[in-house]
Parts: structure tokens; C-alpha cells; sequence
């Protein structure tokens, strides 16, 4: 197994370690365009192998020849949101570089998984498919994995009780418009309904939708990178493993939900051969008309696009 992580800032960089540290793959290899960042922070994974008990393969590079015959690819390469910042801002300046990152995948692995972390992260995701050329199961996007572990883990801390025991599902695009759905949300299995006020669940949902924009506003410059770090491992765990988790990813649906060919989170069984089932659960008429709203404004984007590829 070979793994190639591109983008060696916080989010890849986090990523790859992680990758490292639980031997998912032989060899790793982390890319970037800045000279030396990857090459070292690279060494720096693999001189902390003894210690960390670990074998993998960790090699930096700035040059895609060295990604050759991946089986998955992480792209987390884009700029990163700024205070103030929305992630439907990053749209045009992002799209150029996945654009890329992909073109120069493809002409070094023919049939890789991609998954994908650069925001927008719908949309990047639909610009790295229709880039790629690859089928549809094999390109998927990171959102409802992080954004789930958001509203568990802040349940958590209201009802101080063990992560472990919080179960969560947030679908949508992710961003503003993402849609956690209470009605699926458990504490060892009992409704979180009977556990916290109708009020105070409508607090944790929106501290959950703007997540991530509460830590780019304490960081000041740059995002949070721990927790989407550990989503993507989730996420490539269960394909190396080929584990079979259900977990709420990004990926094109054929019109579940009544909704078609747009990139959106949803519950997914993930193998080895990628997205290997979509699950269409029943939902309440208010959370369904959100999801297909969020899904709008994915569509809408996606479209402003399209030109370039055809």
C-alpha cells in the first residue's frame, strides 16, 4: 500500500504522521511545492519511528514522479480560510490549484482513491472527480466525519460523558448550510432529545456549523488541523482495512434524497474499492428540504466551474 499526501502545511503534514504512526501504508510520500518543507518535516516522521514503534516508508518530495502507483491520495494542498473568511470565498482561488494537484496525480497512478480536505471541500471535491476522470466511488470528499466529531464531541461536554458514548450525524455540504440531524443523534443509544433542551441543542448545532470558523478565529492565521486530520485518517483507515465503517463523507449522488450528480455528505459504507454503498435514510421534511438547500448551493457553485471542463 502507498499513500501520498499532498500539501504539507498543518492539515497534510498532521495527516501524514498520523498515517504513519498506524503503518496504513509501507510507503508515504508527502508533497508540496515549497522546497524543503515536505523533505524535512518527512525525515522528522521517520526519525521519530523508533520511538514511535512505527516502519512506514515517510519521504518528502517536491516532485509528483515520486507519487507514482498510489493507491490513495490525500490532497489538503489550497489556501487556507482567513478570519472573516467563508469558505465559498476560497471557490475561485482553490479550485486552480486542486485543478492541478489532480492533473499531475493522474499522470503518474491510473486508478487511486482520492480523498479530498481543501475547502470549499464539496466543490473541490466534484473539481478533483471531474479532473480525474475517475469513477465516481473512487473521489471522496471529508466533511461529515469532521463536522460529526464537532457536534459529538460538544454534547459531550454538556453532558460530560465520554465521547466514546456520543454518536452524531451531521449531512450537508460542509459549511454553513451542513445539517446535523438531531433525530440520529444518540448518547449510548438513548435520543439526545431526552437528554438536553430543545433550546440548548439548537445552540450546540450552530457552534457545530460554524466549527471551524470559531477556530480560525481564535488561530488568527491559519485553521484547524487536529480534527480534520484525524476525519481523514478515519476515512483511509476503513479503505486500507477495508473495514466497511459507515461514515457521512462527501460524494456524488444518483438521486438519493432527490438529489443528483452533486457532491454532498452523506452516510457511505467505505471499503477497499472506495464508496462502495450510499445509504438514503428517512429523514424529517425540515431536515431533508435543509439537506437539499445545502445541496443547492454546492450545485450552484459546482456550475460556476464547469466551463473549463467542457
Amino acid at each position: 500500500m502507498k499513500i501520498t499526501v499532498i500539501g504539507a502545511g498543518n492539515v497534510g503534514a498532521t495527516t501524514a504522521f498520523r498515517l504513519a504512526e498506524k503503518q496504513l501504508a509501507r510507503e508515504l510520500v508527502l508533497l508540496d511545492v515549497v522546497e524543503g518543507i515536505p523533505q524535512g518535516k518527512a525525515l522528522d516522521m521517520y526519525e521519530s519511528g523508533p520511538v514511535g514503534l512505527f516502519d512506514t516508508k515517510v519521504t518528502g518530495s517536491n516532485d509528483y514522479a515520486d507519487t507514482a502507483n498510489s493507491d490513495i491520495v490525500v490532497i489538503t494542498a489550497g489556501l487556507p480560510r482567513k478570519p472573516g473568511m467563508s469558505r465559498e470565498d476560497l471557490l475561485m482561488m482553490n479550485a486552480g490549484i486542486v485543478r492541478e494537484v489532480t492533473r499531475r496525480i493522474m499522470e503518474h497512478s491510473k486508478n487511486p482513491i482520492i480523498v479530498v480536505v481543501s475547502n470549499p471541500l464539496d466543490i473541490m471535491t466534484f473539481v478533483a472527480w471531474k479532473q480525474s476522470g475517475l469513477p465516481k466511488e473512487r473521489v471522496i470528499g471529508m466533511a461529515g466525519v469532521l463536522d460529526s466529531a464537532r457536534f459529538r464531541s460538544f454534547i459531550s461536554m454538556e453532558l460530560g460523558v465520554s465521547m466514546q458514548d456520543v454518536t452524531a450525524c451531521v449531512l450537508g455540504g460542509h459549511g454553513d448550510a451542513m445539517v446535523p440531524v438531531v433525530k440520529y443523534t444518540t448518547v449510548a443509544g438513548i435520543p439526545v432529545a431526552d437528554l438536553i433542551p430543545a433550546e440548548r441543542i439548537a445552540e450546540l448545532v450552530e457552534r457545530t456549523r460554524n466549527g471551524g470558523a470559531e477556530i480560525v478565529n481564535y488561530l488568527k492565521q491559519g485553521s484547524a488541523f487536529y480534527a480534520p486530520a484525524a476525519s481523514v485518517v478515519e476515512m483511509v483507515e476503513s479503505i486500507v482495512l477495508d473495514r466497511k465503517r459507515v461514515l457521512t463523507c462527501a460524494v456524488s449522488l444518483g438521486g438519493e434524497y432527490g438529489i443528483d450528480k452533486t457532491f454532498v455528505g452523506v452516510p457511505v459504507k467505505l471499503g477497499k474499492n472506495g464508496v462502495e454503498q450510499v445509504y438514503e435514510i428517512k429523514l424529517d421534511q425540515a431536515d431533508l428540504d435543509l439537506l437539499q438547500k445545502s445541496a443547492l448551493i454546492v450545485d450552484e457553485n459546482c456550475k460556476m466551474l464547469e466551463a473549463p471542463f467542457t
